[in-house]
C-alpha cells in the first residue's frame, strides 16, 4: 500500500521503457491488485513478469473480497506472493491458510513465492530454526508438486525496511540461514526450490547477497517502489 493506482501504473511504464539484460536475471513485480491488470498491459512487451501480493485459496465461490490464483492467471500472472510476513502478523494468516494458497497457486499454474521469517524476539530467544521449520513443514509436508515450481523467500521480520529504513541481515548470517532452509526443504522434496533473501535489500548491498551460493535471488521491498532506486538495483545486478 505504498503506491496507489496511478503511482503503480507510472512506475510500470517507466520500467517498461528501460532496457535491462533479462538474459542475466529474471525480474518480476508485485503491484497492488487494483493496478495489476494495467501493469500487466504495460509490461507485456518488456520481459518483466508480474503477480499479486496475495491470493485466495479457492478458485471461485462466495468469498467476498477475495481474488483467486485462477483469476490472476487469467490476466497473465506468472508468480504470486504467499504468506508475506504482513499477511501473517498483521492479518493473522495461519500456516494452514498459507498451505492452501500454495496449493491453489499450483493448481492454477502460478509459481508461489512463499515467504518465511522470524521476529526479532524469536531470533533473540534462539527460536529461529524452530519457527522456520514449522513454516516450511506446513508448506511442503505431503505437498503434491507438479510442473509448476515453488519458490521460498526468507525474509526476517526484523530486517524488513520501513520507508527505506531497516536493519539488513548480515550476508554471513543470511548465508547460514539460507543454507539451512535449503537442507530443510530437502527433507520434503527432491525438486529444486529456489530460495530468495529479502529484508532491506538495495543497490548498495544486493551483490553481497547474490554472491552467496545459497542465495538464488532477492525479494525487494522499499527499493522497488521508486524508479530511481529500483533501476539502480537492477543495473547493479546486471554488472555481476
Amino acid at each position: 500500500m505504498y503506491l496507489d493506482y496511478n503511482e503503480s501504473v507510472v512506475l510500470s511504464e517507466k520500467l517498461a521503457s528501460e532496457k535491462f539484460n533479462l538474459e542475466k536475471m529474471n525480474v518480476a513485480v508485485f503491484p497492488t491488485a487494483l493496478a495489476l491488470k494495467k501493469v500487466s498491459e504495460n509490461l507485456s512487451e518488456s520481459g518483466i513478469e508480474f503477480g499479486p501480493q496475495d491470493t485466495a485459496w479457492v478458485s471461485k465461490g462466495a468469498y467476498t473480497g477475495g481474488i483467486s490464483a485462477l483469476m490472476f492467471k487469467d490476466i497473465g500472472c506468472k508468480y504470486a506472493l504467499v504468506g508475506h510476513s504482513e499477511r501473517r502478523y498483521v492479518f493473522g494468516e495461519t500456516d494452514e491458510q498459507v498451505r492452501k494458497k500454495v496449493e491453489a497457486c499450483l493448481d492454477a499454474g502460478i509459481i508461489p513465492v512463499v515467504c518465511i521469517g522470524e521476529t526479532a524476539e524469536e531470533k533473540e530467544l534462539n527460536q529461529r530454526q524452530e519457527k522456520l521449520a514449522k513454516q516450511l513443514c506446513a508448506v511442503f509436508e505431503g505437498l503434491k508438486l507438479n510442473e509448476t515450481p515453488v519458490m521460498v523467500a526468507y525474509e526476517p521480520l526484523w530486517a524488513i525496511s520501513k520507508s527505506g529504513i531497516g536493519l539488513p541481515c548480515l550476508p554471513e548470517d543470511a548465508d547460514d540461514v539460507q543454507g539451512w532452509v535449503k537442507k530443510e526443504i530437502g527433507k520434503y522434496t527432491d525438486q529444486s526450490v529456489a530460495v530468495l533473501y529479502g529484508g532491506s535489500v538495495k543497490a548498495e548491498n544486493v551483490l553481497s547477497y547474490l554472491s552467496l551460493e545459497t542465495v538464488d535471488g532477492v525479494l525487494v521491498g522499499a527499493a522497488s517502489s521508486k524508479i530511481e532506486t529500483f533501476e539502480q538495483l537492477l543495473q547493479t545486478v546486471e554488472k555481476m
